[in-house]
């Protein structure tokens, strides 16, 4: 059993984590209101969805890597070793993607709806898809994260075997094509081209297909964690040394 203090401890980080994502959340939301005030476009599928400023795509996809390293920083601050430390930076990002979202319809009043188009990243071609997609994996990402932070399996951080991590990255390759498929299918990849780039159909059997390998790892530590907890009565909380 893990002590009351580790398991408290541990507790106390994640929900540290969360409240960092949630703030980062609004500042990104805030951000992105900015820019789509500037350049008319508050519903981001049109062409041209940046402001035809000298620099400003430059400091964009700056500020999107930028965003990155703050988000592993906090991940890599929060755990004691690397995969409590990838899994606090998953829970991170998750809740800081997530809750964007949810920031962004009051301040914005987009989007309409879940199928929305938006633009999700910009490194190192456009990723375009609806709301939802981007949603599910944070979902997953917070989930997996959630359990390999806050579960123990005896002494042990719980962590997927090999076949599930093939899986994953079956999974993780298979949506970034899926995001990125319109763009990496230009003739050209000009930025004049890639403004210009307007995807209208967004291929959901495939996506599905990506979530469902995603997952395969997360219902494999989530089956570890639960029946042994359910059988010793014990509540297994808290992170390996």
């Amino acid at each position: 059993m893990t002590a009351p203090n580790a398991r408290h401890s541990s507790r106390g980080r994640w929900l540290a984590v969360v409240l960092y994502a949630v703030a980062m959340a609004w500042v990104e939301s805030a951000v992105v209101l900015y820019l789509r005030t500037l350049s008319n476009r508050l519903d981001p599928h049109q062409t041209e969805p940046l402001p035809l400023v000298a620099g400003l795509a430059r400091a964009e996809v700056i500020r999107e890597a930028a965003t990155l390293i703050m988000l592993a920083a906090v991940g890599w601050l929060a755990g004691r070793e690397w995969r409590t430390r990838f899994g606090y930076f998953l829970v991170a990002f998750g809740v800081w993607d997530i809750f964007y979202y949810v920031f962004l319809k009051p301040l914005t009043g987009w989007p309409n709806s879940v199928l929305d188009w938006d633009v999700l990243f910009l490194i190192p071609l456009p990723w375009w898809g609806p709301v939802l997609a981007p949603v599910l994996i944070a979902a997953l990402m917070v989930l997996f994260g959630t359990l390999v932070t806050q579960f123990t399996v005896g002494a042990e951080t719980p962590w997927p075997r090999w076949p599930s991590g093939v899986a994953f990255g079956v999974g993780v390759a298979l949506a970034l094509y899926v995001f990125m498929a319109d763009a990496l299918h230009l003739p050209e990849k000009s930025e004049a081209a890639l403004r210009q780039m307007l995807p209208t159909r967004f291929p959901w059997p495939l996506f599905d297909l990506a979530l469902l390998l995603m997952a395969v790892p997360v219902l494999e530590v989530g089956r570890r964690v639960w029946p042994p907890r359910v059988a010793a009565g014990a509540p297994g909380l808290g992170e390996s040394a």
